[in-house]
């Protein structure tokens, strides 16, 4: 599996997060500042072709009624931008708490807003990416009798 590129957006700010090329941890990377502009969808279409993402995950601001807010009309005109400009699929995903819970975890190395975007990440994998599988299933003929 190659990496996923999670984004948390905000007009100002937008926390940036990927998966590790197995699809089971999600890590913050540096925000990227206004990226609804031409140079701020450039920097993530180059962080897509440089990391070699296969995916983008885009958090969908929906709000905690379920209703769209003016948040989501712009989060989803970019979606539409970005699709535009990278040659991977787009995906949007609900983020509803993703906020709160990288408020809670705070750590100095990494922004809010890209700790609420590798919690986007992790909640997207866990989703869609499928535990790894035994090499060999276990079959009962094949234990061994602790009584012998």
């Amino acid at each position: 599996m190659a990496r996923i590129l999670a984004l948390d957006f905000g007009s100002a700010r937008c926390g940036v997060a990927i998966s590790d090329p197995s699809g089971t941890i999600a890590s913050p990377l540096p925000v990227v500042r206004k990226a609804a502009t031409p140079s701020g969808v450039k920097r993530i279409a180059r962080l897509v072709e440089e990391r070699g993402v296969e995916r983008v995950v885009l958090g969908l601001p929906i709000g905690l009624s379920g209703r769209e807010t003016s948040q989501t009309k712009e989060t989803r005109q970019f979606c539409e931008t970005l699709r535009a400009a990278v040659a991977v699929p787009v995906d949007l995903y609900d983020e509803r708490f993703t906020t709160r819970m990288a408020e809670r975890d705070f750590d100095p190395r990494a922004d809010e807003d890209s700790r609420a975007a590798a919690h986007l990440l992790a909640g997207w994998l866990s989703e869609h990416v499928a535990p790894p599988a035994l090499a060999e299933p276990l079959r009962p003929d094949t234990w061994e009798d602790d009584e012998r």
